[in-house]
């Protein structure tokens, strides 16, 4: 029987509650601290990697801008097309391309893409695959090619 890594489980959750706490922050405008104050008073964060919702949410929205200037070349449509869901899923795996080099870049896709079909439209989660499989490169070639 495999063995469940409790650090990935933990970091499993931190992504659910960020990508649900980015999607808060862009339709409502509300401050950041009060969007985790509540996602932590409200959710049992035992079994959350805290550290790590904290930097998702935080390293995205405060670099929000430079995340969607890096994807939008990719994209097939205008950014504001992008449903939030979707929009938030890339930039999430932006960040964590990019800055997070402790995560191995297919573990981010993998992630992107259950998210997107847990939240996201009936096909989002193809669409989210594909623009990340896109910008891997931009950031893991090294890693990518120590694979092939």
């Amino acid at each position: 029987m495999p063995t469940i890594n409790p650090l990935a489980a933990q970091r499993r959750r931190a992504r659910h509650f960020a990508l649900q706490g980015l999607y808060q922050w862009t339709m409502t405008g509300a401050e950041l601290t009060e969007i985790e104050a509540e996602f932590r008073i409200d959710n049992d964060f035992t079994h959350v990697d805290g550290e790590y919702f904290t930097a998702l949410l935080c390293g995205v929205a405060y670099k929000v801008d430079e995340f969607d200037r890096l994807f939008e070349p990719v994209l097939d449509r205008a950014l504001d097309d992008l449903d939030p869901i979707e929009r938030n899923l890339l930039r999430m795996g932006v960040f964590e391309l990019r800055d997070r080099m402790d995560v191995p870049y297919r573990v981010v896709l993998n992630e992107a893409v259950a998210l997107a079909k847990k939240f996201g439209a009936t096909d989002s989660y193809r669409y989210v695959n594909g623009v990340l499989d896109k910008m891997a490169p931009k950031f893991r070639r090294i890693e990518m090619s120590a694979e092939s």
